[in-house]
């Protein structure tokens, strides 16, 4: 018969494939919510939107009125995608990012707590581990947590949260941080679709300070992927680091795709470097790789040519 997944912001990047993943790859039936701010759109979901395995209820979980019409059954697991994710937005305004971050997973919390839910999976990120240096070994689970905006800073907060209701109430809850993930669908404010896009059109590409930050890339489908084997075989209370393996300066990143589509670097215009601008992050996934047996598959240069190409006939 399949399980009953709840996925909420299903109808963000991360969130549509992974549900289109699990139509794909299970036998499970889907509830989507999502609010469908800037980020969410239907768009990411039309191609499962028919499928009787799944259905779509509009949905801010930081609403506590709106999320108990949505338990309407009981639930094999929750997958948390729903967040604000932009870190120039928080500097700008942080407020949407502690509504959703963190009251957002508290509401989700107390649904589990009060036995709505089985289980649930925080989707969380490397960027609530801090900065590394050049020369740093990688993020790994154990890494203290050391926020520097307020996008990560809320994330922290959600998964100290997650945390203490585990040790608090037992429940089955589980972390999956990840690196910077890229793919099709993503939103237009993001690096590499505002590369795409501006190369495309011949757009000046803006780039932040001197370029040398650098960033560890993971294509979409390989992060969806790792989460579904979180999903079946993750242990309860444990925090799993996902990398790409792909670790990028943001000028690299520019030089392969303007390489890629033919274009020249004199589309590359520096700006000012963003307040608390994280020089480099980088995750070590060995972890995962050992006891769930989860490995990248597709590397950078394969998943970015795949992203050009979407975009290409797509837009963004």
């Amino acid at each position: 018969m399949g399980r009953h997944l709840l996925i909420t912001g299903g109808a963000g990047f991360i969130g549509s494939h992974f549900i289109s993943h699990m139509l794909t790859n299970s036998k499970d039936h889907i509830t989507n919510i999502d609010s469908l701010t800037y980020a969410g759109n239907k768009r990411n979901t039309a191609k499962f939107e028919k499928s009787y395995r799944y259905r779509f209820i509009q949905c801010d979980i930081s609403k506590e009125n709106e999320l108990s019409l949505v338990f309407d059954q009981k639930y094999d697991a929750i997958i948390n995608f729903a967040a604000e994710s932009h870190v120039d937005r928080s500097i700008h305004d942080a407020f949407p990012f502690i509504d959703t971050n963190i009251k957002g997973t508290f509401n989700l919390l107390q649904a589990v707590l009060e036995g709505k839910a089985k289980k649930m999976i925080q989707i969380s990120t490397d960027e609530v581990y801090g900065s590394l240096s050049p020369t740093d070994p990688p993020f790994t689970e154990k890494t203290p947590l050391a926020p520097n905006n307020p996008y990560s800073a809320s994330k922290a907060s959600s998964d100290l949260l997650i945390r203490s209701y585990y040790k608090t109430h037992q429940l089955s809850l589980i972390i999956t941080r990840c690196s910077n993930n890229y793919g099709p669908m993503q939103h237009s404010e993001k690096f590499i679709p505002k590369i795409i896009y501006n190369a495309l059109n011949n757009k000046n590409i803006p780039l932040f300070g001197d370029g040398l930050n650098i960033r560890d890339w993971i294509y979409v489908e390989d992060h969806c992927r790792a989460i579904h084997m979180v999903l079946e075989k993750g242990v309860p209370g444990e925090i799993y680091n996902i990398g790409g393996a792909e670790e990028k300066t943001n000028l690299e990143v520019i030089q392969i795709i303007l390489g890629l589509l033919g274009k020249e670097m004199k589309l590359v215009q520096k700006v000012d470097d963003r307040k608390g601008h994280d020089r480099r992050y980088a995750m070590d996934s060995s972890k995962i790789l050992k006891e769930l047996g989860w490995r990248q598959e597709i590397s950078f240069l394969e998943g970015i040519q795949k992203t050009i190409e979407w975009y290409k006939t797509n837009g963004v």
